[in-house]
């Protein structure tokens, strides 16, 4: 093949890629919004599906999609790590955080080795606002601290597990097969968190009811607000 085939053929590739794209945006939306027809959304902690809009942009822009997924993979294992030193006496705690950082770590694997067998270059994102917003809600002292961190974490793993439900459907391809995979994780790894919250709310008296509500009104908010950028965990997009 000449210099000038292999160009047109590049040329064809992309505009293939590029349409393939659109398309399957718009197809996500359609399959986002009969989704949200065909029963209510309910789940144990989230209080709103993922809107049909930030499935479309996530169809339509998935080296971003993998970067930031990779990025949060590889922040999720070093939450659990932090855990573990900040609870060291807690030997039930740091061995269900160890053991959580092991599987964060090879799902970030698995999203590298896809990102390399599609030519995804990565490339450094300035972080989204969703982990931020949610953990300003984090008490300062203890004990009410531990239950808070814990709950956080329940909600950020639930978020996750729900867009991997999301997306696999709509994105579809080696991509959609991945997410697939990763949604039984990310479903037993909020429930580890969330198991955790009730245990140290038991032992200290606090009320992990009033605890999750207010997690769960802000985590809404973040997943049905205008958002600025797009990220894996970011609201419905466009400026603010």
């Amino acid at each position: 093949m000449s210099a000038a085939e292999a160009g047109d053929a590049g040329d064809a590739s992309m505009t293939g890629a590029a349409t393939t794209g659109a398309t399957t945006a718009v197809a996500a939306v359609a399959l986002a919004e009969a989704r949200g027809a065909a029963a209510p959304f309910s789940h144990p902690l989230l209080r709103t599906a993922t809107p049909g809009a930030w499935i479309a942009l996530a169809c339509g822009s998935p080296d971003i999609l993998l970067i930031d997924h990779a990025n949060c993979e590889k922040k999720a294992a070093s939450t659990a790590l932090s855990l573990m030193f900040a609870y060291a006496e807690d030997l039930e705690l740091t061995d269900k955080m160890s053991r959580l950082a092991r599987e964060e770590l090879r799902h970030y694997e698995q999203v590298a080795k896809l990102m390399k067998s599609l030519r995804v270059v990565p490339q450094r994102l300035a972080p989204g606002r969703y982990a931020e917003r949610l953990r300003r809600l984090v008490a300062k002292t203890e004990p009410e601290r531990e239950v808070d961190l814990m709950v956080c974490g329940a909600f950020i793993e639930a978020r996750s597990c729900e867009r991997f439900a999301a997306l696999a459907p709509a994105i579809g391809g080696s991509a959609g097969a991945l997410f697939q995979g990763l949604h039984d994780a990310e479903a037993r790894h909020y429930r580890v968190y969330l198991d955790l919250a009730r245990r140290a709310a038991a032992r200290n008296g606090i009320d992990l009811a009033a605890r999750v509500k207010e997690f769960a009104v802000r985590e809404a908010e973040l997943i049905t607000g205008p958002d600025a950028v797009f990220r894996f965990h970011s609201g419905v997009p466009g400026l603010l």
